[in-house]
């Protein structure tokens, strides 16, 4: 029998000592600025691969499929080795894991092979569901269950601040005379063709080799950083009364609901900050301006990550703010569907303001009061990031059957469904 609860609680209300919480902040938002770079590097690799490669828009969108479907695929065994090592040495371990899918584009580069670049881009995913396993519950756990959201805030101005420059620091590197070269390669004879390519090719591999040794330093400093750990198989008398006889992780419909959320959540972010370039290019914008538009994506999240740390909880719930996000996302959607030119691609910029509080206002609504089921249910969680996989790819489907700016309108019910989460989903319980 199901039943709707008022409000959410802690998963175990178990939180780090005073004394550390300061430094243990710090730690975990350098590693929340890691994983904003390398992700929003995809929005960069995306019409980068497509010229490199000689992709169609369908094969250029396995970028973000083969970084994505790595959480999905990887949620589990993350969990598992969380149970193994604990939060603190699972981080370090994701952090080398990284760095191995970084190492991978190396091969890839010399041999312009795309299927290494994909499996550089699933290693690296699949890091990236490890660190992101341990520090989302992480981060939610070490302080008041209601200002949980207001902490992800923090943790996502460093995500997003290393998002906002990953694409122009590339984007300067390998799409320099993009456009130049797309032009004149239609001129050019096979041998042209293919030296042109190789050297294009060629560009990401010291930014991956100066990447991949910074993630070798940083996962060395987390294993010995002294970052206190967190047990979350630890339940307070309230939650462990409430969880009685419960013997799976699907037996809270609100994590479920959760789920599918941050799924749709997760696939219409990637899709603001992924397809924008190539989508101000259908709009007539060069190559070598088009990136701009993903850093105005991620300045409007850092926006409405201000405005979270400032008005949650506050002024605002975390539930209403998540709310208001779905609306404006609705409505930003449209104007990018019945605009053209700049202010239909500045829509699609817009909606990282729209998507800014979804993920500090997902996760800890949907992992509150789990208790001993907190890891498995933050893996689902991170396994709900294949949104970013499969969403992109049938967004690039719809491009080439349709055109760039329809192929938007799948954003809506995605929209609509984390509205209802917010209003109501995230409130159901079982007894």
């Amino acid at each position: 029998m199901s039943k709707i609860m008022s409000s959410a609680s802690s998963p175990s209300q178990v939180q780090a000592p005073q004394t550390n919480y300061t430094r243990a902040m710090a730690i975990i938002g350098a590693l929340f600025f890691v994983f904003g770079f390398v992700t929003w590097l995809n929005s960069v690799l995306i019409p980068y691969l497509k010229i490199a490669c000689e992709l169609t828009n369908f094969e250029a969108y396995l970028v973000a499929f083969a970084f994505y479907i790595a959480y999905l695929v990887m949620g589990v065994p993350a969990a598992w080795l969380l149970k193994k090592t604990g939060y603190k040495k699972g981080m370090s371990v994701g952090l080398l894991i990284i760095a191995a899918g970084a190492l991978l584009f190396i091969p890839a580069a010399m041999t312009r092979t795309y299927a290494v670049f994909l499996l550089g881009l699933f290693v690296q995913g699949t890091g990236l569901t490890v660190l992101q396993a341990a520090v989302n519950p992480y981060i939610s756990i070490i302080g008041p269950p209601e200002s949980a959201a207001k902490r992800i805030s923090i943790m996502g101005i460093c995500n997003k601040m290393a998002g906002s420059a990953a694409p122009f620091i590339l984007g300067s590197i390998v799409l320099a005379g993009a456009d130049e070269l797309v032009a004149s390669l239609a001129t050019m004879d096979a041998a042209q063709k293919a030296a042109e390519l190789d050297a294009l090719a060629s560009r990401v591999i010291t930014p991956y080799l100066v990447i991949m040794a910074v993630l070798v330093l940083l996962s060395v400093f987390t294993y010995f950083s002294g970052l206190p750990e967190v047990d979350t198989d630890q339940e307070s008398e309230t939650v462990a009364a409430a969880n009685t006889g419960k013997t799976s992780v699907f037996q809270f419909p609100h994590l479920v609901i959760g789920v599918i959320s941050l799924f749709l959540y997760v696939g219409v972010e990637v899709m603001a900050g992924d397809t924008v370039i190539s989508y101000a290019a259908s709009q007539g914008v060069p190559l070598s301006d088009a990136s701009q538009y993903t850093t105005y994506t991620l300045w409007a999240m850092i926006t409405g990550y201000v405005i979270g740390i400032i008005a949650i909880p506050k002024i605002i719930s975390q539930h209403k703010a998540l709310q208001i996000c779905a609306v404006l996302g609705v409505i930003f959607t449209l104007m990018a569907i019945f605009t053209d030119g700049n202010t239909s691609v500045l829509s699609i910029s817009l909606l990282g303001l729209a998507n800014s509080l979804m993920w500090p206002a997902i996760f800890p609504l949907a992992i509150a009061d789990l208790g001993r089921f907190t890891k498995i249910g933050s893996s689902l969680l991170i396994m709900g990031i294949a949104g970013g996989a499969l969403l992109p790819l049938l967004y690039g489907f719809l491009v080439d059957v349709l055109n760039p700016q329809s192929a938007y309108w799948m954003m809506v019910p995605c929209y609509l469904f984390i509205w209802y989460f917010a209003a109501l989903g995230y409130k159901i319980r079982t007894r």
